[in-house]
């Protein structure tokens, strides 16, 4: 099958959609925050476009070709890596510290949960301050797509991809729910958000 609508090439578009998973699928910052609030039902919808919009607006802009402009602007990069890593620190301690003290995390049945803004607000950052989704999205998938002879096909696969893959992670969590009815579940998972933002901003620190 050579197209699936027309001036479109198919291969173009799986070719997108295998490129933008496999590098998406990797557990990070991102993706932590968007498991958590599907386990907490908070704004789940409103994170999941939000990221998914994010990532479109990235590989569009990849794929047009400021992949070649944030390769020879390293400030841009540097900036947006310790900008990151400060959030990522803040974040990873107020991970900590929610699993120190034990029923914050259980919000979800009882007390109020933050505002749509401010849960934007946090994806936001943990979005674009994060050097690593530029760098994939931006930067690899934008030279990945160079090679492509439908280079918009390849796009609308990758962003089809992130679609698939934050829907499916911020829905498809409350089939944990049951094992988050205990609370010592959640001070496992905001260990481990804690430590994936520490490793990452560490990451950022010592490796750029």
């Amino acid at each position: 099958m050579q197209f699936f609508a027309p001036g479109l090439s198919f291969c173009a578009y799986v070719a997108g959609l295998g490129t933008g998973l496999s590098l998406i699928v990797a557990i990070g910052a991102q993706n932590a925050f968007v498991l958590k609030q599907g386990l907490l039902r908070q704004h789940v919808f409103a994170v999941c476009l939000f990221c998914a919009l994010s990532d479109a607006v990235l590989i569009a802009a990849g794929v047009a070709g400021a992949g070649a402009l944030a390769e020879r602007a390293p400030w841009f990069l540097a900036a947006m890596r310790w900008g990151g890593a400060a959030f990522l620190i803040l974040y990873g301690f107020r991970s900590f510290r929610a699993a120190l003290r034990g029923g914050e995390a259980l919000r979800a049945t009882g007390t109020v949960a933050p505002t749509l803004a401010a849960t934007l607000a946090t994806i936001a950052a943990l979005t674009w301050l994060n050097p690593h989704v530029w760098l994939d999205t931006v930067v690899l998938l934008g030279a990945v797509s160079s090679a492509q002879a439908d280079r918009l096909a390849f796009a609308l696969g990758a962003m089809s991809g992130s679609v698939l893959f934050f829907f499916a992670l911020g829905y498809g969590a409350r089939l944990l729910a049951p094992v988050f009815a205990r609370p010592v579940a959640w001070r496992v998972l905001d260990v481990g958000v804690g430590v994936v933002m520490w490793a990452i901003a560490l990451g950022l620190i010592l490796h750029g």
